[in-house]
């Protein structure tokens, strides 16, 4: 990869990408609250659980095969990944959070000219943008590999759900990073791992998280939106 490709890449796993993934928690806020999540090894077994059972087998391929069909000018390809990604959000916080991530990374990429014919495309689609075929998007202008592109979004989710944990449970800044040490040690595995999975075998089945993320939805308390 070159250098620009590189940058841009970093870019696009920095908390700081204005798209507002810091703002979401994505269901460990209720962990904490309900008791399952409350110190520094059962937020690591929780984000590698949902990076395993989640991420790999959904949002990873999502990105993957989006990049490889944005490249190839299969608009039908896109269309269908983000339908199937967006109908598979099981509360409406899920739905809302992929959605306003998505709206928010094409906003940022409005500023890049040679973007605008599938910024168009993106906008066209009968199913409102999800975040991972938006990344993909993003991840298009590099050279980036569709692994690469997986790494990328999978190191920018692990920085925001840390960060997350560390205000929720709380953990102080050393504990936040030992696990996103350990989770740099699972995510290369993970993104292996999405690349083989055939289209018909991807899914986004984790139950308890679904349940925790309604709950979150009319938590009385609560500090993320989602």
């Amino acid at each position: 990869m070159n250098d620009a490709s590189l940058l841009l890449l970093m870019r696009l796993a920095s908390p700081s990408l204005p798209v507002g993934g810091f703002s979401y928690s994505e269901g460990i806020e209720s962990a904490v609250e309900s008791g399952r999540v409350g110190n520094e090894a059962q937020v690591l077994v929780w984000l590698r659980d949902q990076l395993h059972l989640g991420l790999a087998r959904s949002d990873l391929p999502v990105v993957m095969r989006a990049l490889a069909a944005w490249r190839a000018g299969d608009r039908e390809g896109v269309a269908t990944l983000n339908a199937w990604f967006a109908t598979t959000r099981e509360t409406c916080e899920m739905r809302q959070q992929t959605e306003q991530m998505a709206r928010s990374l094409a906003q940022w990429l409005r500023n890049r000219s040679e973007l605008e014919p599938r910024l168009a495309v993106l906008d066209s689609m009968a199913a409102t943008a999800t975040w991972p075929v938006a990344f993909a998007l993003a991840a298009a202008l590099t050279d980036a590999e569709p692994a690469a592109a997986a790494l990328a979004f999978a190191a920018g989710w692990a920085e925001n759900l840390v960060q997350a944990a560390m205000k929720s449970v709380p953990l102080g800044q050393l504990a936040g990073q030992r696990i996103l040490d350990a989770l740099a040690l699972d995510i290369p595995a993970a993104v292996e791992a999405a690349g083989n999975v055939a289209i018909d075998d991807m899914q986004a089945f984790m139950p308890m998280l679904a349940i925790l993320s309604a709950q979150h939805e009319t938590q009385y308390s609560r500090l993320f939106r989602s």
